[in-house]
């Protein structure tokens, strides 16, 4: 996932959100046990989930829908291939069949992967789901006016590169076959042993041809989940959905459907979405949010309250804030200067301003510490908790600047404590003591990611950061450090140009593997080499403190997204 508020799209993702966006040690049930008060804490079917929201579920089309592991409130209606495993903290990292029976078996070069599907499998108006539905919902991806969604199908399938949707070409991708109703096997141009996460994302669900209305389907897309729309006003900001009666949990042991009907509310402003939450009034007392965080002051606040407290879900997800390094910018070029800036920083106030501990846990390494993207614990150039000033004068005067020098650090204008002008003056004073005058360039938000994500733009020394598609060190480090992924002409986030034939090689080499454990030794070994270089440094992983209503019973947070997972919880 990319910057959050760079790209939506991401986080989910968070996507990226996201396109949308937005870490660390694994956050187990023991973590998670927010359950609202009173009464009885075991869940039970009925009822309605409130979710209230700060940005709407634009664009629910499973086509245009950019998320992670399915997404939050996507996931209630459109099942995909696979999933993230539905569980607490680590176990969550886990991709899991959906659709499929399995998680998909793949040739012995990881080229060519064939999933089969469940028996049984049926929309809202109980007609069959079959392999042609899966295949065509990935081609009406492809299509212009659909865009949106996860970019890696162009890239990897056969032939797939100029493919424009069927809505142009109506022969469709050959690189997809369809052998009969249950089976659909998929022809990569390389070796893709995480395939099994990428067919987690919306593009895999599927979408009947003769129900298909173009760029109106998000209007009313077709139900493969537990929940069918019957409501979507201002494209997203208010959504409704209800019980799909056609959809069984014999065929789908991931959603627990608790809810006879979940209302999304959207458009709203962080602290009201919090104080409602905490006031639990009326129908707020069975809501929840997906995509609002209790920010530093609120949270002082909360922890001060025992009720409100034991309401409160704990969550990581993997993503790493951190400085970025344009190295073609002077000083930037002198890796002494880099690793001074290295030395020189004071995690301890950084974490201060991102809210503190409880919000922000420090990072020495670019990959999360958490087992599933392959974290292999290194700080190459050891800052302490209040940085080295000591060792950061002497790479200075290395550097040929005795005297320190000046830089301009530039940050985003938005208040998200994370790129924002918080972190921006606690390094502006840390650097201070080392010799290094830092010169603040705020920018306002859309500026801010314009400018960082272009190469034609991007500055020397920047605030930024990333989170994955899932939990894989893959879809961490390549975008950020492969060569060949350097866009000239386009949003470009390999900020540091490198384009370094070893690491190419090895992202490809660890690509083949299909054995994801083998494979995330491997990333978190790269992962040290690359740091080497002193591209980054890597500043702190977000944690994720949500309040949940008073009436909300179990609260599922898993490793994969950090937050509460809807399609696990109930309401009292």
């Amino acid at each position: 996932m990319r910057q959050p508020s760079a790209t939506a799209r991401r986080v989910a993702v968070a996507t990226v959100s996201l396109v949308v966006a937005a870490g660390a040690a694994a956050c187990g049930p023991k973590d998670n046990d927010a359950k609202g008060s009173g009464g009885d804490s075991a869940p039970h079917k009925g009822g309605t989930l409130t979710v209230l929201n700060s940005d709407p579920q634009s664009d629910f089309d499973p086509a245009r829908l950019y998320t992670s592991g399915g997404g939050n409130v996507p996931s209630l209606v459109f099942r995909t291939l696979t999933t993230r495993n539905r569980a607490n903290g680590a176990a969550g990292t886990k991709v899991v069949p959906d659709l499929a029976t399995d998680t998909g078996r793949p040739s012995k070069n990881a080229t060519v992967w064939t999933y089969t599907l469940k028996a049984g499998l049926k929309y809202e108006d109980g007609t069959a789901i079959t392999s042609a539905d899966i295949k065509y919902g990935i081609e009406r991806s492809f299509a212009p006016e659909l865009s949106g969604g996860a970019p890696y199908l162009r890239d990897w399938l056969v032939g797939a590169a100029d493919y424009q949707g069927p809505y142009k070409d109506k022969k469709g991708l050959s690189a997809i076959e369809t052998p009969d109703s249950r089976t659909i096997v998929f022809h990569l141009n390389k070796p893709e042993g995480e395939f099994p996460y990428l067919a987690t994302q919306t593009q895999f669900a599927p979408v009947p041809k003769a129900k298909d209305t173009g760029t109106k389907y998000e209007e009313h897309p077709v139900s493969s989940g537990p929940y069918k729309v019957v409501e979507n006003d201002n494209d997203g900001e208010h959504l409704v959905l209800e019980r799909n009666t056609y959809w069984s949990a014999s065929v789908d042991d991931q959603r627990k459907a608790y809810p006879d009907k979940i209302d999304v509310k959207s458009g709203l402003d962080s602290s009201v979405i919090n104080q409602r939450l905490s006031a639990s009034q009326g129908a707020d007392a069975a809501a929840v949010t997906t995509d609002t965080n209790l920010g530093p002051a609120e949270l002082a606040k909360v922890t001060g309250d025992k009720e409100l407290a034991a309401r409160v879900g704990t969550g990581h997800f993997g993503y790493t804030n951190y400085i970025a390094f344009n190295p073609t910018v002077k000083p930037f070029d002198n890796p002494k200067v880099r690793q001074a800036i290295s030395f020189a920083v004071d995690r301890s106030s950084v974490v201060n301003a991102a809210g503190g501990s409880a919000l922000a846990e420090p990072a020495t390494t670019f990959l999360p510490n958490q087992k599933a993207f392959g974290y292999t614990p290194y700080d190459l150039f050891p800052a302490g908790a209040t940085g080295n000033v000591a060792k950061a004068k002497e790479l200075l005067k290395e550097a040929g600047y005795p005297n320190g020098l000046t830089v301009t650090l530039t940050h985003d204008n938005a208040q998200n404590f994370r790129t924002s002008p918080e972190i921006a003056t606690a390094l502006q004073d840390a650097l201070k003591k080392a010799g290094i005058t830092v010169k603040l360039q705020g920018l306002e938000d859309n500026n801010y990611s314009d400018t960082v994500h272009s190469v034609k733009t991007e500055p020397g020394f920047f605030l930024t950061g990333w989170g994955a598609d899932w939990p894989s060190g893959g879809p961490f480090l390549a975008p950020i450090f492969d060569g060949r992924q350097i866009v000239k002409d386009g949003a470009n986030f390999n900020s540091g140009l490198l384009n370094d034939a070893s690491v190419n090689a090895e992202i490809d080499a660890i690509n083949k593997l299909t054995d994801l454990n083998a494979a995330a030794q491997r990333w978190g070994a790269l992962d040290k080499k690359i740091g080497a270089q002193a591209l980054t440094v890597p500043l702190f992983h977000p944690v994720y403190k949500r309040l949940v209503g008073k009436d909300i019973r179990n609260v599922v947070i898993s490793d994969w997204t950090g937050v509460l997972d809807i399609s696990q919880a109930a309401v009292k």
